[in-house]
């Protein structure tokens, strides 16, 4: 009998010395998302790294199980299963993108996983599902940042150009959704594919219009492509992208035709340029040294969406671990690199548009546009 309990009290403390907390993530690692999702996967085992060795989450350690979706979304839908069923995961951070993202929201109810994406659409959010949140600030929000910036620029005739995309169709649904509430007139409405390799044709349309400002949607090589005819065809008025770019990866496809577009970003690309005393200074500043400093390499704004949604489950597994949705739905007042989050039973975004601010490419680099 004595041998009995102590075998109990031997397993049961060898249990707790070695319990971990098991967390999945999905990024696209490979793929035409691939300059967003490997600066994501880097940060997360990074900074997984480093709280493991502090001593984890509640005296846990976790276990760290990334897959790459290669940029497929119904890649997306067969890792999260193997995460969901096989790995039983406590969470799934990611995916990268929007498509992705949708692509495994009803799985997510299906499987009870509480996904903490790092796409943007507002469509991952609205309609609000339980076990769907998301850290990338909404596209509606960077639309209304970059009309706000437009109409104190008295710049009201614009033209449209977006990426046949799960982004770029929640981006161009925006554009044309808020245009009126800011005096905006869409006067072209233009598309292209991920794949195109060439822009002039509908570039040549618009330009046909005139218009004092053209704003792209989208995300990989193709937005650098658009840039580059842009220059090609010396076209007048303002170029604009979405947040989709924000990365140096961008600025090293669009060379030279980079310098002059204007773009909403968090304050991560511009850290550095943060006057003294803003609130976000301290977070953004020691991410991009410490990513930086270990991987050498330029720091992004996607990389710091896999931070955020990594704090976030670490603040509400150290609430409850036992219903992470009612948790994070509790986190309030965290300051990550994107802004602000305050989540809410009925707000799975947890940001507003002052997550955004209005950044200018000059000589390769970021520089920060004073409001």
């Amino acid at each position: 009998m004595g041998k009995k309990i102590f075998l109990l009290i031997f397993i049961f403390i060898s249990g707790s010395l070695y319990a971990e907390i098991k967390l999945g993530a999905l990024f696209a690692v490979s793929g035409p998302a691939s300059f967003l999702g490997l600066p994501e996967k880097q940060t997360l085992e990074m900074m997984v790294e480093e709280i493991n060795e502090s001593g984890g989450i509640n005296g846990e350690k976790i276990k760290l199980i990334i897959y790459d979706t290669k940029s497929e979304d119904n890649e997306a839908r067969r890792k999260f299963l193997r995460l969901a069923q096989k790995d039983k995961v406590a969470a799934v951070i990611g995916p990268t993108r929007t498509g992705a993202t949708l692509a495994i929201k009803d799985l997510s109810e299906k499987e009870e996983v509480p996904v903490i994406s790092c796409a943007s659409s507002e469509r991952i959010v609205n309609p609000l599902a339980k076990y769907m949140f998301k850290v990338a600030p909404s596209d509606t929000y960077a639309v209304e940042k970059i009309y706000e910036y437009l109409k104190s620029n008295k710049k009201n005739k614009i033209a449209i150009i977006t990426a046949q995309s799960g982004y770029g169709s929640a981006g161009r649904d925006a554009l044309l959704s808020v245009a009126s509430n800011y005096g905006i007139e869409i006067v072209a409405d233009e598309k292209f594919r991920d794949t195109d390799k060439d822009m002039t044709a509908q570039l040549t349309k618009i330009a046909e219009k005139n218009p004092d400002a053209v704003i792209c949607w989208g995300v990989g090589p193709a937005p650098a492509i658009v840039a580059k005819n842009f220059k090609q065809l010396n076209l007048k008025g303002m170029l604009i992208m979405s947040h989709g770019v924000a990365s140096k990866k961008f600025i090293e496809l669009a060379e030279d035709a980079a310098n002059g577009i204007i773009l909403p970003a968090g304050r991560l690309l511009v850290a550095d340029k943060l006057p003294e005393g803003d609130k976000y200074k301290k977070v953004v500043t020691e991410y991009k040294r410490k990513f930086e400093d270990r991987y050498n390499s330029p720091v992004s704004t996607f990389g710091g969406h896999a931070y955020d949604a990594l704090m976030v489950f670490k603040l509400a597994y150290e609430k409850n671990s036992k219903d992470l949705v009612s948790a994070i739905e509790s986190v309030k007042n965290y300051i990550g690199t994107y802004g602000e989050f305050n989540f809410s039973k009925d707000n799975h975004d947890g940001l507003t548009k002052d997550a955004f601010v209005m950044v200018k490419i000059e000589n390769g680099d970021w520089e920060l546009l004073v409001e």
